[in-house]
């Protein structure tokens, strides 16, 4: 078995962008490669919204990786469960909306059938 000297940050498939260079767009990882040899290279390939393909160090132990070079992930999962989570906030409010519109409809019929017996 190999000794690996390296921890990786991204993985085929993550989508990710660069926090300093916002016009290159979203990008894709579309390769992975390990360097089998102690102290070999460890990058990844993106593919980025204008068109152009990147080669960064996805080594979180080396001082020129991804991550601390401005890669950002972007976490889909994370993006789901909170959108989910304001989709709920914003049915509740209107479920609520919906009770107090019925109440204010309701009421004022009550007011006119009680001055309505008086008269």
């Amino acid at each position: 078995m190999i000794a690996t000297d390296y921890s990786l940050f991204l993985s085929v498939g993550d989508r990710v962008f660069h926090k300093k260079f916002l016009r290159w767009g979203m990008g894709i990882v579309v390769e992975e490669r390990r360097s089998e040899l102690p102290g070999g290279f460890c990058y990844v390939r993106i593919n980025f919204q204008d068109g152009k393909l990147r080669v960064f160090d996805n080594n979180f132990k080396s001082e020129g990786c991804c991550y601390y070079a401005g890669i950002q992930k972007i976490d889909t999962e994370r993006e789901v469960r909170r959108s989910k989570k304001k989709e709920e906030r914003i049915k509740k409010k209107l479920i609520k909306l919906i009770m107090q519109t019925r109440k204010m409809l309701k009421a004022p019929k009550e007011e006119e059938t009680q001055t309505g017996d008086r008269l």
